[in-house]
């Protein structure tokens, strides 16, 4: 799983974007991510505050963002500050909700619980500035 948290400058609006897809998730599967991301808002000026995954700091992941300054502005969190994260926020409700005691008999199961769940956060606008407000960072 891929998530974002997006929000207006001005406090109007938020939105969690995300993706599920199968295997793991590198530079190529990374960059397709905000390729979608991009044209989801419609090519509007985005700030992606990003933690220190390796893929995000790739030599090809800084040669692809260097190509879209245009749009797209990077800012690092600091190493291990999983705190500073809003969408670490969103990883511990999907887990203490849908995904809590959940057995499933199949992984499309367990998709389909991890899909409902971030489907319910993304419509939550509020929830989505809660995680923000939880960090202590501000727009």
């Amino acid at each position: 799983m891929s998530a974002a948290l997006a929000y207006r400058a001005d406090g109007t609006e938020a939105a969690l974007v995300f993706q599920i897809k199968d295997g793991t998730y590198n530079t190529e599967s990374l960059i397709e991510f905000l390729e979608a991301f991009h044209d989801h808002f419609a090519g509007e000026k985005v700030t992606l505050i990003w933690d220190g995954l390796p893929a995000h700091k790739s030599l090809a992941m800084v040669a692809w963002i260097a190509l879209q300054r245009s749009w797209l502005v990077v800012e690092r969190l600091p190493g291990y500050a999983p705190d500073l994260n809003p969408v670490e926020l969103v990883w511990g409700n999907v887990k203490t909700s849908e995904l809590a005691n959940l057995c499933p008999d199949t992984i499309d199961d367990a998709e389909e619980a991890a899909d409902a769940a971030l489907g319910r956060i993304g419509n939550n606008r509020q929830l989505c500035f809660n995680f923000l407000e939880h960090t202590g960072l501000s727009l």
